[in-house]
């Protein structure tokens, strides 16, 4: 299979699961019994429903350079020409500022993305710590299907495995973009946090 076919593939089944409503998984609940179950779809395609269901902006990288090619269509098409990034391999290709304050957009990884709940976990053990994907108005994350993980438990087990008895001092999740209706109930985005957050995940690290 060629991976332009193996690409379209993937991305047919994700666009198959973001057009089907998925039904409530415990309508009658058993006390006794696992709330969550196995998976039986693919992690990434899991990931993706729940993610652009939360108002994130999708994209599957078949691979890295795929990414790049992807990324650098979607900041000409903004015009977005103050890029945040201090985070090796990105920073050379992407980055064209050091301030912060005043950048269009951030790019950052992550820890490990949370399928169930389309949610990306990040640590300040990140080389662009916590302050940079929640400062900067636009927030680029670049994950890879091999961070993909079902629950937030298999995240937290993940990360006492990767950091042993040193675990980062700060471990959150972000789902989506900053939003609030504490102001007469209307969904408002981008007040604490990022207008919008784009996560381009990465099939292959070749």
């Amino acid at each position: 299979m060629g991976t332009s076919q193996a690409k379209e593939n993937i991305l047919q089944r994700i666009k198959q699961a973001l057009i089907d409503p998925v039904p409530l998984p415990f309508p009658l609940s058993d006390t006794d019994a696992h709330i969550f179950h196995a998976p039986t779809e693919d992690l990434e395609v899991i990931f993706a429903r729940e993610f652009t269901g939360l108002q994130g902006k999708f994209a599957f990288c078949l691979n890295e350079a795929d990414l790049q090619h992807q990324l650098q269509v979607l900041i000409s098409e903004k015009n977005w020409t103050r890029i945040y990034c201090t985070e090796e391999p990105w920073a050379a290709g992407f980055s064209n500022t050091a301030d912060l304050a005043g950048c269009n957009a951030s790019i950052t990884g992550c820890e490990f993305l949370v399928a169930r709940t389309g949610s990306i976990i990040m640590s300040s053990a990140q080389q662009s710590g916590r302050t940079v994907s929640v400062y900067a108005p636009i927030h680029i994350c670049i994950a890879y299907t091999d961070q993909l993980i079902f629950n937030i438990s298999d995240g937290l087990k993940m990360m006492q495995e990767k950091y042993k008895h040193n675990l980062p001092s700060l471990i959150t999740l972000a789902s989506g973009p900053s939003r609030t209706a504490d102001i007469e109930k209307t969904l408002v985005t981008g007040v604490h946090g990022p207008a919008e957050v784009y996560l381009f995940l990465v099939e292959s690290r070749v």
